[in-house]
């Protein structure tokens, strides 16, 4: 049984290690690496967990940004949970209070929004502090961290499902910063995230000397006095319209669901005379059960065909993620909270306080007495969380948004725990603060360490009863059982859907070395010309 004086240790321990989780946050915030391209992240980690006694596979599931740790201190309850460290493009922000790139990079280069950075350093936090009191106190168990790159793109939890990696878990821990009211200081209850399908179309024009109305009298597929073959390029245009046009013909309305797309290629800026060779799109739907994600699908495919036809090209699909929704587990939800409770909610001091009121007075505000959201730093009980969600859902929806920690959930309990990361206050005039703001904060080590600590507390303390507690672990074991109806393979288990390999080949946005010197960003700084034609236009 957990006793009082067991809870302090750890604690204790994680106050220890709040320099060292900080100064982590800062390295893996300032590498700001994206989606399949966390290279230095990983490495950190590897080495990291290395020198803690950790066995650490790297590349687990053949995703090279991936990692599998495991320590074990003799037979008892393998328990897992995660870091994740993926960035996202075009969200560069130094951590400072006034808008600006980090050193050296382009505004357009990798960002932490949500932040990864931390949620990762907590998640570990609670990690090791669960291991040096295991250590001290010969409590036996296994610990089982991975490295969850893409996330993002919903990418790497389900090749690590589908590849059995999470088949021996007892329970697993899924810690995330707050990123929406009601879900702050809270665990999941029943409304957990949804289904997410993600998928390239490849269009390829490579046979434009067939097209109807070439000139064969040209020794080239085309010149500059015939009519060319549309092309690529035109394949993924007619690909946008009509996927934005035809969207509310796919699902019905009422239903609150999503689906985004971005242009990875565009033609490789082939010559103005000849037809764009390659270009793919990206989807992302996020939807509440795997039938409605599949039925996008569809759509999305009928729509590829016919402008595919059109443009005088072939198409592929490709798989990017196809992820289950969520499966809730309330007992394992009630005892985090609790541990929750014990820790308290964040709290932002003088310093986060102050630099808060600074970003407010850098947009031409009046710095307010109190500048951050005061969600932050209050708890709210999962069930009213959940009624505060269900408010804005229609009865009928099961799931609601979007997050791939939902592949552990099928393979053992699985709680959902958010913490209050810093946010400002509502302005007074109603107006909305610049996504470099919340960006900002994330990196700033006096407003996002209140987090991380609160988070690596909750985490080992949770770890700590699953350990000590036997009739705790039973209880959620039980709850999987009942909602599988038998566990991994029931009746009501729901099997990975991954069939496909790990999508790393695609030109996914990442830091390279050139002559012009290292870590520059594939996609180039805005020249000053061009920015007083954006000013002039």
């Amino acid at each position: 049984m957990t006793t009082q004086t067991q809870r302090d240790a750890l604690n204790r321990g994680v106050e220890g290690m709040m320099p060292r989780l900080s100064e982590w946050n800062q390295t893996i915030w300032h590498y700001a690496e994206t989606a399949w391209r966390e290279y230095r992240s990983a490495r950190f980690y590897v080495d990291l967990l290395r020198e803690y006694g950790f066995e650490v596979e790297e590349g687990s599931g053949g995703m090279p940004t991936a990692f599998c740790a495991t320590w074990s201190n003799g037979e008892g309850p393998t328990l897992g949970g995660y870091a994740e460290y993926d960035a996202v493009p075009g969200n560069c922000q130094a951590a400072d209070v006034v808008q600006r790139p980090r050193d050296g990079l382009s505004p357009w280069a990798g960002g932490h929004t949500d932040p990864h950075a931390a949620l990762g350093i907590g998640s570990l936090g609670g990690f090791l502090a669960i291991q040096a009191l295991m250590k001290e106190q010969c409590i036996p168990g296994t610990l089982k961290f991975f490295g969850e790159p893409a996330e993002k793109v919903r990418g790497s939890k389900p090749i690590h499902a589908a590849r059995g990696y999470y088949d021996d878990l007892d329970a697993a821990i899924s810690f995330h910063p707050f990123y929406m009211l009601p879900l702050c200081n809270t665990t999941r209850w029943d409304t957990h995230c949804g289904a997410a399908y993600g998928v390239i179309y490849t269009f390829t024009c490579d046979s434009p000397e067939t097209w109807l109305t070439g000139d064969h009298s040209s020794p080239i597929a085309a010149s500059h006095a015939s009519a060319r073959a549309p092309g690529a390029n035109d394949a993924v245009t007619q690909m946008y319209a009509n996927a934005k046009a035809l969207r509310e013909h796919v699902l019905a309305s009422g239903l609150n669901w999503s689906m985004n797309e971005a242009i990875l290629n565009a033609g490789q800026a082939t010559a103005d005379n000849l037809p764009a060779q390659m270009a793919q799109i990206q989807y992302f739907i996020r939807v509440a059960t795997v039938e409605q994600a599949e039925h996008v699908v569809r759509g999305l495919d009928h729509i590829a065909e016919c402008v595919a036809r059109l443009s005088h090209c072939r198409v592929e699909r490709h798989w990017v993620a196809k992820s289950r929704p969520g499966l809730a587990n309330h007992a394992l939800a009630e005892l985090t909270y609790r541990n929750l409770e014990r820790v308290g909610p964040p709290r932002l001091g003088e310093e986060a306080i102050e630099l808060a009121r600074k970003i407010q007075a850098n947009l031409g505000m009046t710095p307010m007495e109190r500048p951050f959201l005061a969600d932050v730093e209050r708890l709210r009980p999962p069930q009213e969380a959940e009624r505060e969600l269900r408010r804005i859902l229609a009865p009928t929806q099961t799931h609601f948004t979007s997050d791939d920690y939902t592949e552990y959930s099928w393979h053992a309990p699985t709680v959902r725990l958010y913490i209050g990361r810093p946010a400002l206050a509502p302005r007074e005039d109603g107006a909305g603060y610049p996504a470099w703001v919340m960006n900002a904060l994330g990196g700033l080590a006096p407003c996002i360490d209140p987090m991380i600590e609160t988070a690596a507390k909750t985490v080992g303390l949770t770890l700590l009863d699953l350990l000590q507690e036997p009739g705790a672990l039973a209880a959620a074991r039980g709850e999987f059982e009942a909602r599988t109806a038998g566990g991994i393979g029931g009746d009501e288990w729901l099997a990975p859907l991954c069939d496909y390999d790990p999508p790393i080949d695609f030109r996914w946005p990442e830091y390279v070395s050139t002559p012009r010197g290292e870590h520059d960003w594939v996609i180039p700084a805005p020249t000053e010309r061009s920015t007083d034609t954006q000013r002039n236009a």
